[in-house]
Parts: structure tokens; sequence; C-alpha cells
């Protein structure tokens, strides 16, 4: 009977060890494909926002189903902020931005300017960024960068 008791807690020791081996890997994995971001997504904004800013210049008017698109676009980018703000953002909400202040939006424009500046103000749509919010008479306030003490 001892023999057969102990040969079960080897072998359930055993068992929990392979699988607390294999539970820290999966969910580093898992945690990785949730703090990533979705490329097909970035991708599919990416290219709608292009497509409305061509309508800009090319001076089509804007049907709506364009308008739809674009308040569909601005929630799917403000979605993916929420998950990770990730500099491949800077560039998608410049151009939502400069399409807002195109169409007299510039409320909407303005949101879109200041996210880059307090998220993204190391990136190259920074300093376009705060070059157009003072453009467009907007007073510019940059995040306060907390300074560490070194000992």
């Amino acid at each position: 009977m001892r023999k057969i008791l102990s040969v079960l807690i080897t072998l359930s020791f055993i068992v929990a060890l392979v699988l607390n081996q294999n539970m820290p890997a999966n969910a580093a994995k898992k945690a990785t494909k949730k703090k990533g971001m979705n490329q097909e997504l970035l991708k599919e904004i990416n290219d709608g926002v292009n497509i409305l800013t061509k309508k800009i210049y090319e001076r089509e008017l804007y049907t709506p189903e364009d308008l739809n698109k674009l308040i569909d676009l601005k929630i799917k980018v403000d979605d993916q902020m929420d998950i990770t703000p990730d500099p491949a953002l800077a560039p998608i909400y410049y151009k939502l931005g400069n399409i807002f202040k195109m169409r007299g939006q510039e409320k909407e424009a303005i949101v879109c300017y200041q996210t880059i500046l307090e998220n993204f103000l190391d990136t190259a749509y920074g300093p376009k960024s705060r070059d157009t919010l003072a453009q467009m008479g907007i007073e510019v306030k940059l995040p306060e960068v907390a300074e560490t003490e070194e000992f």
C-alpha cells in the first residue's frame, strides 16, 4: 500500500511540474498577443484614413458613408489607443486631425493633435502637432516630463 501511495504521489508531482512549466509559457504568449497591436486592423485603419485624406485633397464631396467611415475609423483608433499607446498610431491621429481641420471640425482636430502631444511627443508627429496647434491659435501645453533623481 505504501509503494502504491508513494508511486501515485511521485507521478502527481511529475504531472504538476510538467503542467506548471507549460502554463507560464502559454500565459506569456497570450499576454504578448493581447499587448501587441493587431497589424491587420492597423493597416485597415491606415488605408481608410488615406482614402478619406485623398478625397479631401482632391476636393471631392464627402458622402454620408464617408462621414460614417471617418467616425468609425476614429473610434477604432481610440479603441486601439485604450489597449496600448503604440507609436504606430501617431501618423493616423495626425492624418485624422488634418481631415477634421480641413472639414472645419476644429475641436476634433485639436483632440487628435493633443493626443499625439500627450502620448507620442517623441515621434516625428509631436513637433508637427505642436506647430499645427500653434497655427490654429491654440495654446500648446506640453505634458510635464518627470525628472528622475540619480543616486
